[in-house]
C-alpha cells in the first residue's frame, strides 16, 4: 500500500480507469457474442443488425484505447467473414 499522497491518488485513478476499461471491453464482447449466437441460430437478418452494433462497439473500444487498432480491424474482419459465410 502506498504511503505517499500522490501514489495513493494514482492508485485510486488507476482503479477507476480499470473499471471503465473493463466496462467497455465487456460491452464489445457481449455485442460479439450476440452476433455469433444469431449466426449459429441461422438468423441472417438479425445478424446483419447485430454486426453493425458489434463493429460500432469494437470501434468505440479502439477509440478509447482498450484494444489496439489492428486488433479491432482483425475482429471486425472475422465478423464480416462469418456474416458473408452465413449469407452464402
Amino acid at each position: 500500500m502506498p504511503n505517499i499522497k500522490s501514489a495513493i491518488k494514482r492508485t485510486k485513478i488507476i482503479e477507476k480507469k480499470t473499471l471503465q476499461n473493463n466496462m467497455v471491453k465487456s460491452s464489445y464482447k457481449t455485442a460479439v457474442k450476440k452476433f455469433e449466437s444469431a449466426i449459429e441460430a441461422g438468423d441472417v437478418a438479425q445478424a446483419e443488425t447485430l454486426f453493425v452494433e458489434a463493429t460500432k462497439k469494437i470501434d468505440q473500444a479502439c477509440t478509447k484505447g482498450v484494444i489496439v487498432k489492428n486488433t479491432a480491424a482483425r475482429k471486425k474482419s472475422n465478423l464480416a467473414k462469418k456474416l458473408n459465410a452465413a449469407k452464402a
